[in-house]
């Protein structure tokens, strides 16, 4: 799409409709990695924007730099995000309607943007990630996404991030009151197809209650 401050791939819905589902990839990939989930997926009514992080990392992107210097990024990123969204969601597309999803750094903009965000979504998706901080996450978060929709998946093999320490983090979350649904699946740090499965048809019975 045009106008919005991250390249992007646009992928129209088979059906005319308003509802969108807006894709964070991880570090080193780019929205090319993601080009086949809305086939996968089978929404018909779903319009699709796979976004490319802004800082460029080898032969893809990143949205934030490794740790202990990620604050920064996940800021700026954050920022960037906004204008994409409010852009979005002026007119084209219905926020209440749409979905944001995130694998790896992509899930924690997930839960560091879309928990912030002014606009409550229909549902979040945040797959193998962690949060930066959920203490502040919990103090600075909009506090009408908890009457909404979130899904965290994990790999309890994931070799990349660790699976107790998110887990940890969810726990806290829902200890606190943020309603979010956590699912485990035996994979390594990525996608598996039982996992896309379960994710198609979570997004299909909110799409049938909205």
């Amino acid at each position: 799409m045009k106008n919005l401050e991250l390249d992007n791939i646009f992928i129209p819905s088979k059906i005319p409709s308003k509802k969108l589902m807006i894709i964070l990839h991880g570090r080193g990939d780019s929205s090319e990695g993601f080009r086949a989930l809305p086939e996968i997926l089978a929404v018909d009514e779903m319009n699709y924007l796979l976004l490319d992080a802004p800082f460029e990392y080898y032969t893809g992107y990143s949205w934030y730099p490794l740790p202990p210097n990620q604050i920064s990024g996940i800021e700026y990123s954050s920022t960037i995000l906004k204008k994409v969204l409010d852009v979005l969601f002026a007119d084209e597309f219905n926020a209440e309607e749409s979905f944001l999803f995130g694998f790896s750094q992509g899930a924690l903009l997930t839960f560091e943007f879309g928990a912030r965000y002014e606009k409550v979504l229909a549902g979040y998706i945040a797959v193998s990630g962690y949060i930066y901080d959920e203490v502040k996450l919990l103090v600075d978060m909009n506090e009408n996404v908890k009457n909404s929709n979130w899904l965290c998946t994990y790999g309890i093999e994931d070799s990349v991030l660790d699976y107790e320490t998110s887990q940890k983090q969810i726990e806290f979350l829902q200890e606190n009151g943020f309603d979010v649904e956590f699912q485990a699946f035996h994979k390594e740090h990525s996608i598996a197809s039982d996992e896309l499965e379960m994710i198609r048809k979570w997004m299909k019975k909110i799409i049938e209650n909205i």
